[in-house]
């Protein structure tokens, strides 16, 4: 077990929005600096949390990992946790499918991991915290394929490790945010590791199944919903600049709640418009009020979802209370870069779980938790919205389609896509 610094210093990489570090100082930490290259994220950082210290020099390829302690006024070994989720497009399985043979570690934005490992060593904190897709944990399908994300966390800790006298150990810890009260589900794997060894175990679960098995007949917090979270902000006059965007569009309000373009497939109960499983998952995917969101995406292309019940696409405050972000944190740029900022951070209850379990675990103390920032479960959820007939102009896919073949034996996404993709 470490010993409690007087203050809890965090070092942020990859900062983005910001969700996983406002967990982190829910939880008694205080960050001492961040780095983040993307210019609206900056500007987001610095509109909600001004006092934390941003490098000037956001790009972390840019930064010399000898510099990082004289940026923020550190000294070697002082900061108590390197936190931060290098970017994870190289390992979702979005990227793995669209490119119909996952890249990973030969992809160049997979340099990030390398880059994060670089600050470790510069500041030899007493923990890291490293946030990522399961993909990451991808094992490689040949000897002859170059190390995947796992084989170079481990590789990176040893080496550390013989360089400094360490004894930095990864322990693996599979999330999923439902878990703990964020009404959708979410899953990411955490990277703890500490200076001295010590591991880290998952945070007990507070909502929902695993909740339930681990209390027994204990009473637990049901699923929160996407209800839960912004049936509030209900309304048939929705702002037109929500309609759905593409050649699917009018697809869209034929699909049940809950469900995706599988409903159409001939395993479905719809129209055989697609071949099963010949679409990536979040293809016309829908929200179902009674039930947790599905994964909010960081790219909104016109036909992924998750789209709201109400056929239309979810407007910024709707994804921002999706991943219980504090209501008055404000997101700069764009909707679209709004969009992909919320997409891609760790939901801030997630970053204080962690964080407080980092603080009994690992440094012994008892605390207590704030009010968390998940929503109140609702009593008054209406019934599903009732699905529309299929236009007329799609009717004319209506054919028994091939299932897909299986990983690996089908044609590439750019040659199943029909005319209608619109791209």
């Amino acid at each position: 077990m470490l010993p409690a610094p007087a203050r809890m210093k965090v070092l942020s990489l990859f900062t983005g929005a910001g969700g996983l570090d406002v967990g982190l100082e829910r939880a008694g930490f205080s960050i001492a600096g961040c780095i983040e290259v993307d210019p609206d994220c900056q500007q987001t950082l610095r509109t909600n949390r001004a006092e934390w210290s941003l490098a000037q020099t956001g790009d972390i390829h840019g930064l010399r990992a000898s510099d990082v302690l004289s940026t923020f006024g550190v000294t070697k070994g002082e900061v108590v946790l390197l936190a931060g989720g290098p970017p994870c497009q190289p390992f979702s399985k979005s990227a793995q499918w669209h490119d119909n043979a996952a890249k990973r570690m030969r992809d160049p934005r997979a340099r990030t991991l390398e880059a994060y490992f670089r600050v470790l060593e510069a500041t030899l904190p007493q923990a890291m915290l490293l946030e990522n897709v399961k993909g990451i944990t991808a094992a490689r399908k040949r000897v002859t394929q170059p190390y995947e994300g796992l084989d170079v966390l481990r590789s990176s800790l040893a080496r550390i490790n013989r360089r400094n006298g360490t004894a930095y150990e990864p322990y693996l810890l599979l999330v999923d945010a439902a878990d703990y009260g964020i009404p959708q589900h979410r899953e990411r794997v955490f990277v703890f590791a500490a200076r001295d060894g010590s591991g880290l175990s998952r945070p007990a679960a507070t909502h929902g199944p695993a909740a339930r098995a681990a209390n027994g007949s204990a009473a637990v917090e049901r699923y929160m919903t996407a209800w839960d979270a912004i049936g509030h902000l209900d309304d048939p006059e929705f702002d037109p600049a929500l309609r759905p965007r593409g050649v699917w569009a009018e697809l869209l309000p034929s699909i049940p709640e809950g469900c995706n373009y599988l409903h159409h497939t001939p395993r479905g109960t719809g129209e055989p418009l697609f071949g099963w499983r010949t679409r990536y998952w979040s293809f016309l995917l829908k929200l179902a009020k009674a039930r947790p969101s599905w994964t909010i995406q960081a790219q909104a292309g016109p036909a992924t979802g998750p789209f709201h019940w109400r056929s239309r696409r979810l407007g910024i405050d709707e994804l921002a209370r999706l991943q219980c972000f504090p209501e008055e944190w404000s997101f700069a740029g764009n909707a679209a870069s709004a969009h992909r900022q919320v997409g891609n951070a760790v939901p801030p209850p997630v970053g204080e779980a962690l964080g407080l379990q980092i603080r009994r675990e690992v440094f012994g103390q008892a605390l207590s938790p704030r009010v968390p920032l998940v929503p109140k479960a609702r009593d008054d959820c209406p019934p599903p919205e009732q699905f529309a007939p299929v236009p007329a102009q799609y009717l004319e896919r209506r054919a028994q389609h091939a299932d897909h073949p299986g990983a690996g034996r089908g044609p590439s996404p750019r040659r199943v896509v029909a005319p209608l993709e619109g791209r």
